[in-house]
């Protein structure tokens, strides 16, 4: 199919996703040269981060340690560093607010960025995209990918393409061309379950949705994931760049790795996410309002379930509360499909001064004891202090949902 038809955005491509590769094992490699051009696997009990030499074995993302190894012997593992990717992450998002002051970033190393109306001060989209890789290999050392396009889904669909460390622009008269051949994977929303539900029809490409109509779609999958994966299928989407007014959210999330996990494993895994979130949050003089709970399965498919608080808190135990119910509700869900992942994230921020606005909470008073962990993580470490329930326990490693 040739053409444009179906697309309902117009003007230039100005939308840039910019991806960083392998970041975790892009930042070991930077910063040890010894493992440049190497097999690197970061994390040796379940796989956080594998290098493009790696990869090429075969090796993933939350695949355990011990199948990771067995793929690539040769692999050199080392532990993850936290404190050096949230630093990386921080100059890389340096980089992007000197680019354009439309930065929506969506995880610790990635983002979008809308550059339109700056062609007569820095250049083309192109020309933007090409400057703002060469910005990040030379001020922070990282490699990464940058697609440019007129929609958010198409530009990440774009750098998806150019990995690894490439540079794709669609143009606006080549979009049909370029996603109609396209895997249906590649829609988002697209994970195997759905990819086997439409492929029962003989629905393979991303074209193959274009020429269905909509009701077609909609009576495979229904209402909701039809319809939007319809539209993208003819590139039809309209959400802007929008550059987040300081934090949005503070979360953090642990790769599980595959096989059974029991109630009280994930127990403690999101008791030790939500004692982490919860303290920088306090750090930071935050309270929020929303907590989130992101799961992400075996088949690779993630949801997210939400529950909004009485009041606007930083208060562990009330946090945890809402998490553990969120817990119970997805637990069918769990059952079925098994998990690999497992986040928390609490939203609608606000300065610890506006909780004083709220009604009083009747709950037990556990601030002053929240206060005192705080304390002595803050003389001593955070491993000064650990939670009954987690002794004996591998806290295994949080990771912050974007840079904090």
């Amino acid at each position: 199919m040739s053409g444009n038809s179906g697309v309902h955005q117009q003007g230039e491509a100005t939308i840039l996703h910019a991806d960083l590769d392998s970041f975790y094992a892009s930042v070991e490699q930077r910063d040890d040269p010894e493992l440049a051009g190497q097999p690197v696997i970061v994390g040796g009990g379940v796989v956080l981060a594998a290098s493009y030499e790696a990869k090429a074995f075969g090796v993933r993302t939350a695949m355990s340690g011990a199948q990771a190894r067995a793929l690539c012997p040769q692999a050199i593992v080392v532990s993850p560093r936290m404190s050096a990717y949230s630093q990386a992450s921080k100059d890389v998002f340096d980089v992007f607010r000197d680019t354009s002051p439309l930065v929506e970033g969506i995880s610790i190393d990635e983002a979008f960025l809308e550059v339109g109306g700056l062609a007569r001060i820095v250049g083309t989209p192109l020309e933007i995209g090409a400057k703002l890789r060469r910005d990040v290999a030379e001020q922070v050392g990282l490699p990464i990918t940058v697609g440019i396009a007129r929609t958010k889904f198409l530009a990440k669909v774009a750098s998806a393409f150019a990995k690894p460390d490439g540079l794709l622009l669609v143009p606006p008269d080549g979009e049909i061309n370029f996603l109609h051949p396209l895997p249906v994977e590649k829609l988002w929303g697209v994970g195997r379950i759905t990819a086997r539900k439409l492929r029962d029809f003989d629905i393979v490409t991303v074209g193959d949705v274009a020429r269905h109509d909509e009701a077609s779609i909609v009576s495979i999958l229904g209402r909701g994931a039809g319809r939007h994966l319809y539209a993208l299928s003819h590139n039809r989407d309209p959400r802007p760049v929008q550059a987040r007014q300081g934090r949005g959210s503070m979360g953090a999330q642990r790769a599980l790795g595959r096989g059974v996990h029991s109630r009280s494993e994930l127990e403690a895994a999101l008791i030790a996410l939500v004692d982490r979130v919860t303290g920088r949050m306090r750090t930071a003089r935050r309270t929020g309002r929303t907590v989130t709970l992101r799961l992400r399965f075996a088949d690779f498919t993630r949801v997210t379930r939400d529950r909004t608080l009485r009041r606007s808190s930083a208060e562990t135990s009330e946090i945890l509360t809402a998490a553990m119910i969120l817990l119970d509700d997805a637990a069918p869900l769990i059952a079925e499909k098994g998990i690999t992942l497992i986040g928390i994230a609490v939203a609608n921020l606000d300065r610890d001064g506006a909780k004083q606005l709220e009604l009083p909470f009747d709950g037990p008073d556990t601030a002053a004891l929240d206060s005192a962990v705080d304390s002595v993580r803050k003389k001593f470490g955070t491993g000064a202090l650990t939670r009954g329930v987690l002794l004996g326990r591998d806290p295994g490693i949080s990771v912050p949902l974007l840079p904090d």
